[in-house]
């Protein structure tokens, strides 16, 4: 089956070549009917499983699509070139030396999306961002970063604030889990206000209470503070869940209760949380850690010997809340 497959793509490879020549009769290649051939052709090897083939037929395709001035097929027959790459190798980009090449797979979507922009295609643009940055996320986070920022920006340009705003989700979480914290909070405040504009508020207090989580770990109680007093304006934001537990945090926060920290911090409204946000909670520590007050305030002394074993169970926390 694999070697019929072959074959059928070196046919349309020749049938490329002949369409491409000149004669007295013909002055001019014929670009159209070389790109379809060349399409056929890495269809055919893409079946035959041979990846590297069907990627330069791909390219083949792309540039004589180029040359007929048919940029948008030109782009689609790119971004399959660097689709080839990442298929070639599967989960080998994961643990082999063959990663090196998911860069040079990325550059071909990139450059494809840039050909899709200029064809005034910006959403299909913004799609194969979005896929670039599902590729490489498992090896190079910063990348993946960069690209669903740049995908948020054109769906955004576009007033499609609901797809901008998940890719902002996919970047800010990305950014938490690099520690890029100062980072995470702008894209947090951007995210928020996109949900605002398009009046999805219980999601503006998700991001509320991620900002809280961020700020408290860039050690900026100021600015965790100011995020819950700002979303107050929200519709049904003052008295909510999210709102009694970021306030319960932040007094803990401030008058270096732990056990409060921690009550709040281990509650199922932020253990349930994105993953990269609710580490941030159980990992959270407060100032000047330790016990927890309440065990210095604990009674004393007693024949039962029940306050000796009530310290021991406080000392689970002791030295933050992780």
């Amino acid at each position: 089956m694999a070697a019929q497959k072959i074959n059928e793509a070196h046919e349309h490879i020749a049938k490329a070549e002949k369409c491409l020549k000149t004669s007295l009769t013909k002055w001019k290649p014929d670009f159209d009917s070389a790109a379809s051939e060349y399409a056929k052709a890495a269809v055919c090897f893409k079946n035959a499983k041979q990846y590297e083939q069907a990627k330069d037929a791909y390219l083949k395709e792309a540039e004589y699509h180029t040359e007929n001035k048919a940029l948008f097929h030109a782009a689609k027959a790119i971004e399959q070139a660097g689709m080839m790459m990442k298929v070639s190798h599967g989960e080998a980009f994961l643990s082999t030396p063959e990663q090196k090449k998911m860069p040079e797979a990325i550059q071909y979507i990139e450059k494809a999306c840039m050909m899709y922009m200029e064809n005034g295609t910006p959403d299909t643009a913004a799609m194969a961002l979005d896929r670039a940055g599902k590729l490489i996320e498992p090896l190079n986070l910063e990348k993946a970063v960069d690209l669903y920022q740049k995908a948020a920006g054109v769906f955004e340009n576009e007033d499609r604030l609901r797809q901008a705003v998940e890719l902002l989700g996919k970047a800010s979480r990305l950014l938490v889990r690099l520690k890029r914290l100062d980072e995470a909070a702008v894209a947090l405040q951007k995210e928020k206000n996109m949900y605002k504009e398009i009046e999805n508020f219980p999601m503006c207090f998700k991001k509320t209470t991620a900002q809280v989580l961020v700020h408290l770990h860039r050690g900026d109680y100021v600015a965790a503070d100011k995020c819950v007093r700002e979303s107050y304006s929200l519709p049904g934001y003052s008295g909510s869940e999210d709102c009694v537990a970021m306030e319960t945090l932040l007094q803990g926060y401030d008058e270096q209760d732990e056990d409060q920290a921690y009550r709040v911090c281990n509650s199922p409204l932020l253990k349930y949380m994105d993953n990269d946000y609710a580490k941030l909670a159980i990992s959270l520590k407060v100032p000047g850690g330790g016990k927890k007050k309440k065990a210095a305030a604990a009674p004393q002394g007693g024949a039962s010997g029940a306050p000796a074993a009530a310290n021991e169970e406080e000392d689970e926390y002791e030295g933050g809340l992780c």
